[in-house]
């Protein structure tokens, strides 16, 4: 049943809307990704500022990039390899750049319908702009339910799996014992709420990255002269003309584009749950700076990762090796039995974020049509039921499960996101307009959008904004 349904959401429905659509948005918005990629570096220095009380624009960063480097990187892409060959590399690219205008539209659009909660703090995400930007609150209740067990079931199983299976290749401990110190781990941690999560995930989750960027750069710099005909392999196997790999172009495609989805998220309708929660003057802003992270997962550290495995002469096609440890295998090939452990100790760091990420994100969601006590610890027992699951299951169950829910999620959002792309075109006029007009930082004025459902309590006062701000906003919206 979960074959039948992953070939029916994968090979006919989401290659045609994640790639269609991410070009659809790429155009329309005039490459929005590439005209403020040069930008993105000059906003996220602004993002340290925070208002107290709140998350910071980098806060609120850092904590998508916690979710997105995980498994993805380092399972995710090995899976993707074994499966669909070094081709899939490519269209995980693909999928990626794409995926930057994606993710700019849902994020910004999840800033625009954000609600502030009686605590000061804000919340926000798919399920807010499906109601009031659609009108539409059985949607939002279904993408809720969809982003719950996704994130708090399926993917915490499949990070569980993926940490339980590198420390048994690595150290031989059992996988239920890991399981165990993962659920007990997880289950201290999620009642200290998405604040001390933050706090924790914008110092680790920096040094993490860069630790395993070093790694990666040690293992290239150690091959570098095979460098250029790897890049060759990947291009050529994404089209079937390396002869070990011809006719595999439609496993490339679908495998890049699975994990690709499954490691950077865009369009996925999980980022914007935590881009909502940050304090920014313009929503663009944030959907800007976490496009950012679109590119730091997958053009980067999935290319790491795919680097790692493809230089070190340990992959063979037809290969069968659990995905972590292709990876764990490659790095100790080129640098020694210590990058094993390095790798399991980067992964165990990587997941350690995540679970936590995941779990916020179905409590998130779990929100928005209850908020009861008892659901709450429901959910909670549940979570830790799952990622204990996950740690003695093997690799194609654990995914399979992932994957209908994953992509059943990103048809609901991208849905969605093209019933409001008007809206969010219309945003990123009103910032671009402000930019062409000199403005530095821009800020939202509400008026000019007082014609959609938006929270007087959020966009009602915006502080620091100029009369000369308030005249460009006025023009534009007469324009």
């Amino acid at each position: 049943m979960l074959d039948l349904l992953n070939d029916l959401i994968w090979s006919k429905l989401l290659i045609v809307m994640l790639i269609g659509l991410g070009l659809f948005f790429t155009i329309a918005s005039r490459f929005v990704q590439f005209r403020y990629f040069g930008s993105m570096f000059r906003i996220f220095s602004e993002a340290f500022q925070r208002q107290p009380g709140q998350l910071s624009s980098f806060q609120a960063l850092m904590l998508s990039v916690a979710g997105r480097v995980g498994a993805g990187n380092i399972a995710g892409v090995s899976v993707a390899i074994m499966l669909g060959g070094p081709g899939a590399i490519f269209w995980m690219w693909i999928v990626a750049l794409v995926g930057m205008a994606t993710s700019y539209f849902e994020c910004s659009l999840a800033q625009l319908y954000k609600r502030r909660e009686a605590d000061g703090g804000y919340r926000g995400g798919p399920a807010f702009y499906i109601q009031h930007g659609l009108g539409q609150r059985w949607l939002g209740i279904v993408v809720s339910i969809l982003l719950l067990v996704t994130f708090g079931f399926g993917f915490n199983a499949v990070q569980s799996f993926t940490v339980a299976s590198s420390l048994h290749d690595t150290f031989g401990i059992p996988t239920l014992a890991s399981g165990i110190a993962l659920t007990v781990v997880i289950g201290l941690i999620i009642f200290g709420g998405i604040k001390r999560i933050a706090k924790f995930a914008d110092v680790l989750v920096p040094v993490m990255a860069f630790s395993y960027l070093a790694m990666a750069l040690l293992v290239i710099g150690l091959n570098i002269a095979e460098v250029p005909a790897t890049f060759a392999l990947i291009f050529k196997s994404a089209f079937g003309l390396e002869p070990a790999f011809a006719g595999g172009i439609g496993a490339a495609i679908i495998m890049g584009v699975k994990r690709g989805l499954f490691s950077n998220e865009a369009g996925l309708g999980s980022a914007p749950n935590v881009a909502a929660v940050a304090e920014v003057k313009h929503p663009a802003a944030q959907g800007i700076v976490q496009s950012l992270s679109v590119f730091i997962d997958t053009l980067i550290l999935c290319s790491c990762t795919a680097l790692i495995i493809l230089l070190s002469g340990v992959y063979q096609p037809g290969m069968e090796q659990a995905g972590v440890v292709l990876t764990q295998s490659a790095v100790a090939a080129v640098v020694g039995e210590w990058g094993r452990v390095f790798v399991s100790l980067a992964l165990l760091l990587f997941v350690f974020t995540t679970l936590i990420y995941n779990y916020y994100l179905g409590e998130n969601a779990l929100g928005f049509f209850s908020q009861k006590r008892g659901p709450v610890m429901i959910y909670r027992v549940l979570v830790v039921g799952l990622v204990l699951w996950g740690s003695v299951q093997d690799l194609g169950t654990v995914f399979a499960f992932a994957d209908v829910t994953m992509g059943l999620l990103a048809i609901a959002n991208l849905i969605a996101l093209a019933l409001l792309f008007k809206v969010g075109l219309r945003l990123m006029r009103d910032y671009d307009s402000q930019i062409k007009a000199g403005v530095e930082s821009p800020v939202l004025d509400a008026k000019q959008f007082a014609d959609l459902d938006l929270d007087p309590a959020v966009w009602g006062s915006q502080p620091g904004k100029t009369a000369d701000q308030a005249e460009i906003g006025d023009r534009v919206y007469q324009r």
